[in-house]
Parts: C-alpha cells; structure tokens; sequence
C-alpha cells in the first residue's frame, strides 16, 4: 500500500499493485458520476429530462475516450473483439459492478450479457418507469454511440433487458453486436462534434514504457476479465490517466447538455452539485483502497491521484505538505479552458472542495488562502468537530457502487471465436 510516509505527486510515484487497486476504483467511480447527477435532473427537468441529460452526456463523450483507450492499448481494430475490449476499461462498464460477459462469433458478430448490473440494483426500487429510461431510452443510442467508436456500421440490439420479467431473471440483460456494410451509420451528435473540438479530446497523456515486466498493451486475445496485476506499471499509469480522463469528458458532455436546458446560473449550479457528490464518495473509496490514513499525509497522496485534479497533463494543481497542506489550482490548464472540473472551484464555491476533502476526514475542510485571476491557494484546516456529510455525497451513496468490493476472481480465460 502506500506509504503514510512518502506521499506521491502523480500516478507514476504509486507502486504497480497499488495502481491494479486503483484502476477499477476509477472506472467505478467514474460511473458513479452519474449517480451522484441525476438526483439534481430530476428535480430540475424530470425523470425525461434526465434521460434526455444522460443520453447526450455519454453520445458526446464515449466515442471520444474510447477511441483514445484503443490507442493508448494498442487495440484498434473495426471488429466486435475492439468493442468488447473497450467496453472493459469504459467507465460505462466498470469490471464486477457491472458484470460484462462475451461471446465473440466471428469478426462482425457477437453477444455479451450482464451477469450482474449494478446500475440496475440502484434503478430498480425505483419502479419500472426508470429502469425502462435507464435499459431502453438510454442504452439504445448511447451503445451504438460507444460502437460508432470501432465501426460505423456496429448495432448493439437486445435480445432481453429490464424490466426483469420474472423480477430475479438472470442474466439482467443480453445484447447482440452485429456488424454489417448495410447498416446506415447512426448520426454523429452534435455534443461529439463539440467536445471532438475540446482539449480533453487532444490532450497527449504518458507514454507507454515497454521495459519492464507486466503486460504493456491489449493487444492480443481478448480475455473474459481484465487482471490489472498483469499490466506494467507503465500501462497501468496511462490507464489511470485515462480513466480520469474519461470522468472529465462525460461531465463536459453532461454540462453540455445540462447548458441547452437552462440558464448559465443553474447548469452551474447543477454541476457542482454533481461534483461535491462524485467528489466526496471518490476520496473515501480511494483511501479506503489503498489504505491510507485519515490524516493529512493520507489526504496528500488523495490529492495526488483524486480524478478530479487527473491527469496532470490536463491539470495544473499541485499540493504542498511541511507541517501544513496548501493546493493550488492554477487557472492555465487545458481544464480550465474547457470548463471542467477544477474550474468550478473558488473561493465562493467549495463545496466539491470540501467534500473531497472530507471523503478522507470529516474534520477537513478548505480555507482560502489567495484568489487571483491565475490561481486559488487553500490551505486545508482541521477542525475539533466532523463535519455533516454533504446531502450531495449523501444521495450519491444510494447507489449500490458506494459499498462495492471488488474480488480476485482468479487467472482470465481467453474468449476466442466460438
């Protein structure tokens, strides 16, 4: 685990299995973003506005990120062996929570199925009207959005999906993908072609060192589960970069959407109400993942690999920790200029701040230490009494994610053509 004592500044100061535990804590968390959104729709536009949000959110962004993971992996490919494989590092389909199995055909068709979707033990108590916008309105395009990534000419259909008939069926949902010339390419969104246009899209992330041992790509088989111990330190690192990446994107997606439904005002308010929840429950899963302490050494190495202040190359933020904790957020990276997260926060909005903060212990909290038009210095305060946890990490932790474990599910099978 890390260390109390040597606190790190970025991915590449964590030790190989500390970043395989962190990997799947990002994908999970970043599918939580969510979770921690659509309460603030609802109220807002409805149980349909909120479906409309979260269809255009992952249309804009899922295409991106996932062609940027191919790359990354060295997985590129136009054939149902490069969807399955991007599905398994899509924030969309976090391993074990959102328990993808497949079945690959040939090169232009095959199946995958949910053995167990956590998204849908989170919807289901709340009647069949959501989990029919959640398994119906939803997936339909932004499936096919995630596919139009590999080949145009990709559909995902279902066989079955939710509502559960009888309520305990198993699997909760199978889909087929089929590839095939004569399929009309489905429209690109207008938000892709947006945020194609962002410096997200383009940001250039760490290479790949192929020294070392571990696997350094997905290149080859596609395989039932991914082992993140079987990656290099190096992948590992992009991975993670990546991953962070794609949280940062789905909320620009999301603000996109958001912004054509209201004013400026409220979208911003909206957002930041997403971002104190995400940012909350994050903290408190990666301290608790690799272990870290409840002080402000435990708090440093937070900061270091939070999501939210990741990738550094889209970041400017760094910390400094003597005795007291000081992060400053300078207002010159590519996430200020595309408006994401860090440029939410300033000295009169910090509650995603402080909620972050207090994923690692309720007794943080930021205090403002300078504000100019370059950059916020907070200093982080300790005080004699916890704080009450944020309602917008509350409502996040409805969400059956917020306890999840994960487990060694042991060496994985290879999935060659049946």
């Amino acid at each position: 685990m890390v260390s109390a004592v040597r606190v790190p500044t970025s991915f590449a100061d964590l030790s190989r299995e500390d970043l395989a535990v962190l990997v799947p804590e990002l994908l999970l968390c970043g599918h939580l973003i969510d979770r921690s959104g659509m309460p603030h729709l609802i109220g807002a536009f409805g149980r349909e506005g909120m479906t409309q949000v979260a269809i255009e959110e992952w249309m804009a962004a899922s295409p991106i990120y996932t062609k940027r993971m191919q790359r990354a992996l060295a997985f590129e490919g136009d054939g149902v062996v490069t969807i399955f494989k991007g599905l398994q590092l899509d924030i969309g389909a976090p391993p074990q929570f959102m328990d993808f199995r497949y079945r690959v055909i040939d090169h232009d068709h095959g199946e995958f199925w949910l053995d167990h979707c956590g998204a849908l033990m989170d919807v289901e108590p709340m009647g069949d009207e959501y989990v029919t916008s959640m398994c119906h309105d939803i997936e339909d395009p932004t499936f096919d959005a995630t596919a139009l990534a590999t080949n145009p000419h990709a559909q995902v259909r279902p066989v079955h999906r939710p509502p559960r008939r009888p309520a305990d069926r198993t699997p909760h949902c199978k889909w087929t993908v089929t590839i095939d010339d004569a399929h009309t390419p489905p429209p690109v969104p207008e938000g892709l072609v947006t945020l194609g246009r962002s410096r997200a899209a383009a940001v250039e992330l760490s290479p790949i060192d192929t020294r070392g041992p571990g696997r350094h790509d997905y290149s080859d088989v596609l395989l039932s589960d991914l082992r993140f111990s079987d990656f290099s330190h190096s992948a590992l690192v992009r991975m993670a970069e990546e991953v962070c990446l794609q949280q940062h994107l789905l909320t620009l997606g999301f603000l996109l959407a958001v912004r054509s439904r209201t004013d400026e005002e409220s979208a911003m308010t909206i957002a930041r109400r997403q971002f104190t929840g995400i940012a909350g429950l994050t903290s408190e899963r990666i301290r608790n993942a690799l272990g870290l302490p409840g002080d402000l050494e435990g708090l440093a190495a937070v900061l270091a690999v939070h999501p939210a202040f990741n990738p550094r190359q889209y970041v400017e933020v760094t910390t400094t920790l003597v005795d007291r904790l000081f992060l400053t957020i300078r207002r010159a990276g590519g996430s200020d200029a595309d408006g994401a997260w860090p440029s939410m926060i300033d000295g009169a909005h910090l509650e995603p701040l402080d909620a972050l903060l207090r994923g690692v212990s309720p007794r943080f909290s930021a205090r403002v230490v300078e504000e100019t038009d370059t950059a916020l210095t907070v200093e982080v305060v300790t005080g004699e009494a916890p704080a009450k946890e944020a309602s917008e990490v509350a409502l996040t932790r409805f969400s059956t994610g917020a306890d999840f474990a994960f487990t060694d599910r042991g060496i994985p099978l290879p999935l060659t053509v049946v």
